[in-house]
């Protein structure tokens, strides 16, 4: 994507990014992580059509290429990419899980024509130590919208949020991570009443099940399909 187009496209949407950068900046929102991005200018947002539609679905994956490149130059914590969708605005956690999925399918088959699958993690969605990858960068992924059944999940865009796994894990080795995590769980619990039942440490179970923000069974099947193997032999030849 072309520079000049990312500054129309953040030009042309100046409300709607500030509307979620004030949201995540408000004193009730729980996260203090992604409050940490903000302060430090460093969550950086895509505002795309609709998230039912492939039609942004390169640009979105070029400015999340621009995201990866800028976050392997810069070592500093709590960096965070953010896709937001201008529509639909009223979809059902249902259908906020399917389109997200879609997505997020559409964007790693892209990536899969030129890139390996991120190293040190897993890519089958059923294990305990997958991420989504992207240039080879493992992320972890939140999501909100509007009718998201946890209320520190609700926003009035549907919004796709990419966190490095690399960060979380530099966290961990500077002591800082499982604090944060105890303070995060508390103001959530104060927030949306109740601990998020679907939240677990990296390794104890798939990361996919934290996502969508719904509520799963133990016997949900993720419906993400990685490609990565199918363009292996396209990338050395």
């Amino acid at each position: 994507m072309a520079v000049s187009k990312f500054r129309k496209v953040m030009k042309s949407n100046p409300e709607i990014i500030t509307q979620y950068l004030d949201h995540i900046s408000s004193m009730e929102f729980p996260c203090i992580g992604a409050k940490a991005s903000v302060i430090k200018g460093q969550n950086k947002v895509f505002i795309a059509e609709n998230i039912c539609c492939p039609n942004d679905d390169v640009a979105i994956i070029d400015f999340l290429y621009t995201f990866v490149n800028n976050l392997r130059k810069d070592q500093s914590l709590f960096h965070s990419g953010s896709i937001l969708f201008k529509e639909p605005k009223h979809l059902t956690e249902d259908e906020f899980e399917k389109f997200l999925w879609m997505r997020l399918q559409a964007l790693a088959d892209l990536d899969a024509i030129n890139y390996k699958f991120a190293s040190g993690v897993a890519e089958n969605p059923e294990s305990a130590e997958f991420c989504f990858s992207l240039k080879e960068e493992p992320f972890f992924v939140l999501t909100m919208h509007a009718n998201s059944s946890r209320e520190s999940r609700k926003f009035e865009y549907p919004v796709l949020v990419f966190n490095s796994h690399t960060q979380f894990e530099m966290l961990k080795e500077s002591g800082v991570y499982n604090k944060m995590q105890v303070i995060i769980r508390k103001r959530d619990l104060d927030f949306s009443g109740s601990v998020n039942p679907m939240l677990s440490n990296f390794g104890e179970r798939s990361s996919a099940f934290q996502i969508s923000g719904k509520k799963y069974n133990s016997d949900w099947k993720c419906p993400f399909k990685p490609n990565y193997e199918k363009h292996e032999h396209d990338r050395t030849t």
